[in-house]
């Protein structure tokens, strides 16, 4: 795994997006967030991101606990969990070896605020190795402590032969950008 920190904020972020669905995610975060430093849930337009719904995955965060909790997941986020995870713990989605890399990256996420875009190798289903891109982006119910996450991934469909079974999250090359521009 690779990380790079870049020290620009959504802009920089936004220019390095290179699939077409994600860059309409992050346009539309983008557009709702207003005057606070990040949109809310309530103010994501379920009609401007229908096309993506698919894609989509979102964590509430308790601050208190450090816990994150399944809000959505679209059909392809789901197909390697064999249902919807509405309302299941993080830690109970993955090994722990899994968990603790992504617990991390989630935490720093919402407590910098930040955006995350990983490239390369985003999971594997058996010896099947799925390349592409992830995003994610904080979202705040107050407009600027940031309370959730919301994340999309774009890469090609694995086989079917491969549907329905255990997904194990990777990480290849991750960057981190910083919420504000300055």
């Amino acid at each position: 795994m690779e990380v790079s920190v870049v020290r620009n904020g959504f802009g920089a972020f936004r220019s390095r997006i290179e699939s077409p669905a994600l860059a309409a995610i992050a346009d539309h975060w983008a557009q709702v967030r207003g005057d606070g430093s990040m949109p809310g849930w309530s103010d994501l337009r379920p009609s401007a991101l229908a096309p993506y719904l698919t894609r989509i995955w979102s964590f509430k965060y308790d601050r208190a606990s450090g816990e994150f909790t399944a809000r959505l997941a679209g059909n392809r986020i789901m197909l390697g969990f064999n249902n919807s995870f509405r309302g299941t713990p993080l830690r109970d989605l993955h090994p722990a070896h899994v968990f603790e890399k992504v617990q991390s990256n989630m935490t720093r996420l919402v407590q910098g605020p930040c955006f995350y875009r990983g490239t390369g190798r985003l999971f594997r289903i058996g010896d099947y190795v799925a390349e592409g891109e992830r995003i994610v982006l904080p979202l705040a119910t107050d407009g600027n402590q940031c309370d959730e996450a919301i994340g999309a991934a774009d890469y090609p469909a694995p086989p079917l032969a491969y549907h329905q079974k255990p997904v194990e999250l990777l990480h290849g090359v991750e960057e981190w950008f910083p919420l504000s521009d300055g």
